[in-house]
């Protein structure tokens, strides 16, 4: 790499690189920052001078990134990151804004994720919330992206590098239609599970990863007639008679008190997990995030469902 690298480097370089990777050309990236190809052309070439290495590689699938490429581009994210923080920091300074949050919630969270929501924007009316809500491995993507300031999740992910706030228990259960054979029995070895039938949630899901762990445990092979991404369409499911599921117990809460459904007293359930406040280590939060991140260590746990 050139010693020269840290002093030359420019915004532009690195937004044009960014750009010939989410589009896979020069072209397409000049039509996204309003420049000429040629403009784009150097830009790159400058970049890949200072760095000493290849960026980028042409295939015939279009253009993509060596490994140093790569790590520059982590330097580009890292970069917007910054500046977009800084933006926001010089409007609340020169009072043109509260500031803004924002936070992704796993698609478990959303039961209760709404009305902390809602009474921290009480509180702070000025600060503008966004919420996004997604599956362990679109959150686990926006953190790395540097898109979000907090996400709401049970296990935080391993490769990347997190600060964890718990502010809260996270129980799983199995439940089953309240007419189900098993549903008035005080107590059920997980081996008299082993002809039921299990709708799941999808590969990769925090719920799917830990029914796995729970099964695996028991030397339990499940039969699965479905699997799905919503908790919404797995609840009605069982309540049809479809099967059973193992699944967080903050999502049943509302079906458990009518009676639609029940929960099997399994010896080894619930299983306990912790909520966590998941930021990235090396993101620095600006005031209205930290006081959101500090709002939910300390209250969090009162918006859990009972």
């Amino acid at each position: 790499m050139s010693r020269h690298f840290s002093r030359d480097l420019t915004i532009r370089q690195l937004r044009a690189l960014a750009a010939v990777q989410n589009s896979g050309s020069v072209t397409s990236a000049a039509g996204r920052l309003n420049l000429t190809q040629p403009a784009v052309t150097l830009q790159i070439r400058n970049l890949q001078e200072l760095a000493g290495l290849p960026l980028i590689q042409r295939t015939t699938d279009g253009m993509i990134l060596t490994e140093a490429g790569r790590s520059v581009l982590a330097l580009a994210e890292r970069v917007e990151a910054a500046l977009q923080d800084c933006e926001q920091a010089l409007d609340i300074l020169a009072g043109r804004s509260g500031g803004r949050v924002a936070i992704g919630a796993v698609s478990t969270a959303k039961y209760f994720v709404p009305f902390a929501i809602a009474e921290f924007s009480r509180r702070f009316p000025k600060i503008d919330v966004t919420l996004r809500i997604g599956n362990r491995d679109s959150l686990r993507e926006a953190l790395r992206g540097y898109d979000l300031d907090i996400a709401i999740m049970g296990r935080p992910p391993a490769d990347v590098p997190v600060d964890m706030r718990p502010f809260g228990k996270h129980p799983h259960v199995i439940i089953a239609p309240a007419n189900h054979r098993l549903a008035r029995r005080k107590r059920i070895a997980a081996g008299d599970l082993a002809g039921e039938v299990f709708i799941t949630r999808e590969p990769g899901s925090g719920t799917r990863l830990l029914m796995e762990a729970f099964f695996e445990k028991h030397g339990l092979k499940p039969k699965t007639s479905m699997e799905m991404d919503s908790n919404e369409t797995i609840k009605q499911a069982v309540i049809a008679g479809l099967g059973i599921a193992f699944i967080s117990q903050h999502t049943v809460a509302h079906e458990l008190s009518e009676g639609r459904l029940v929960t099997l007293k399994v010896a080894g359930l619930p299983i306990i997990r912790q909520w966590h406040a998941v930021r990235r280590a090396d993101k620095l939060l600006l005031p209205p995030a930290q006081a959101m991140l500090d709002f939910l260590g300390k209250e969090g746990a009162r918006f859990l469902p009972s």
